[in-house]
């Protein structure tokens, strides 16, 4: 991106028409001019509508135009575990990876978002560092009840809470009388509770044997883990009328659960993951903890009902839980080695990739990973190409293929599991608000806004 090109590409700009043979909206993908002016989308009109005398016109030919990506669940990790990764290097890689919005979640930061004064310590961090729209989820942990609300109206999208050892002493998991406690609280002035849900006594009780065998790490988590903790948060949310959300699933022998649970009434949302639906057990070599995540990666014939779950609208999003480290956190011990999976920049042609080997389409990569993530958050302004939203936008080529290089990658630390694969899917240029901010993998400033819920 030409440096006189970028200065002149501002927030302001008026006259703006974006125009591709392929643009996804809610009604289905067409050929259509987008209209911008003020950064947001003024109009969605056909493809050889006349652009105006005095318009910029950006002509992407048969590239497709996509919403820009909402990725609801990325561990920023900013301030306190900077080296881990930090809102600068993220949300680049985020930019290069066709996201426009993320929500960092609370913890792994030092302080963790428990506090408003915590939240506000964190955004000071992120204010000239955000290269997207950043906004944050609270912590919901034993000790904050009381700080709850003040997290609510200072402007979080939700709290997050676990339900076992979240793997960092600031942030301790929830026993099922705090959880209840906590979701009353949040329920009593509408918020949303999102939920690591593994059971701590199916964890406690499985084997662990430790060693770099997959095999063994796979049988330490087992799915009954996550099953009895989903069906007990179901329960709970049953009883108090709660709005809760499980975050990454894995093992798909909840989905039914879960549907059942939504024919009732019961107000339960779901997300899964890249890699849940990208990588499977089979295929993780020994030692390889740059697979390492919990819930973890499992077996294909569970990876193919995760699929069938997102078919029939069960599994609601796809969100990155981008949770890296440093490298030498990442030991050859699955049971020593730090769980997390780094995929923010490649969230999209990981999904895509997979998506068109099982038939699906780019109408519903935007649904899963860019409206209904916006839908959960609240983000109205976000998650389609329509008139009234902001002008977000991914460009991409479909059918271009890369092999993935982590020295190209924007993240802090280069350490990833889809090293070495060939993915489908180019980003060719990111949109915020009408101003280009990736192109050809070369970043302009930060240009970022902090998100609130309240605004």
């Amino acid at each position: 991106m030409a440096g006189a090109d970028a200065k002149a590409e501002t927030e302001a700009d008026v006259g703006l028409v974006l125009r591709s043979t392929r643009v996804v909206t809610p009604e289905g993908t067409r050929a259509a001019a987008v209209v911008v002016a003020g950064g947001v989308i003024e109009a969605v009109l056909p493809y050889d509508t006349g652009v105006p005398a005095g318009a910029r016109l950006e002509d992407f030919g048969d590239d497709v135009l996509l919403p820009g990506l909402v990725d609801t669940h990325v561990h920023v990790n900013d301030p306190g575990r900077t080296e881990w990764e930090g809102f600068w290097t993220a949300t680049r890689a985020a930019a290069a990876g066709g996201i426009t919005t993320l929500l960092d979640m609370p913890l792994n930061s030092l302080p963790p978002t428990t506090t408003v004064e915590h939240l506000r310590t964190k955004q000071r961090v992120a204010a000239s560092k955000a290269h997207i729209d950043t906004g944050f989820w609270g912590g919901a942990i034993p000790s904050n009840t009381k700080d709850l609300r003040p997290l609510y109206e200072a402007g979080v999208f939700g709290f997050k809470c676990f339900l076992s050892p979240s793997g960092v002493e600031e942030f301790p998991e929830l026993d099922q009388e705090q959880l209840a406690r906590s979701m009353a609280e949040i329920t009593g002035f509408g918020g949303l509770l999102i939920v690591h849900a593994e059971d701590p006594h199916h964890l406690a009780s499985a084997p662990q044997q430790g060693g770099p065998a997959y095999a063994d790490f796979l049988a330490s988590r087992p799915r009954d883990a996550e099953n009895t903790a989903i069906e007990g948060l179901i329960a709970h949310a049953r009883r108090l009328n709660a709005r809760v959300h499980v975050l990454h699933l894995s093992s798909a022998d909840a989905l039914p659960l879960i549907s059942e649970a939504r024919r009732e009434g019961v107000q339960v949302t779901v997300e899964s993951c890249p890699h849940f639906l990208t990588l499977t057990a089979e295929e993780v070599p020994d030692g390889a903890t740059e697979f390492k995540c919990c819930p973890p990666i499992r077996e294909a014939a569970n990876q193919d009902a995760l699929w069938a779950g997102l078919a029939d609208g069960t599994i609601d999003c796809i969100v990155s839980d981008h949770s890296p480290c440093t490298t030498d956190l990442k030991t050859p011990d699955f049971a020593s080695a730090w769980g997390g999976i780094s995929s923010l920049q490649l969230g999209l042609p990981a999904v895509w990739t997979e998506a068109r080997r099982r038939g699906h389409t780019l109408d519903d990569v935007a649904r899963w990973m860019s409206a209904a993530p916006a839908g959960l958050a609240g983000l109205t302004r976000k998650g389609a190409i329509e008139a009234g939203r902001d002008a977000d936008f991914a460009v991409l080529d479909p059918d271009a293929s890369f092999t993935v290089d982590p020295a190209e990658l924007f993240h802090r630390n280069q350490v990833t599991a889809y090293a070495g694969r060939t993915l489908y899917g180019v980003v060719r240029s990111t949109w915020l608000r009408g101003q280009r901010i990736a192109a050809d993998g070369v970043l302009a400033g930060p240009t970022g806004r902090l998100l609130e819920r309240n605004h």
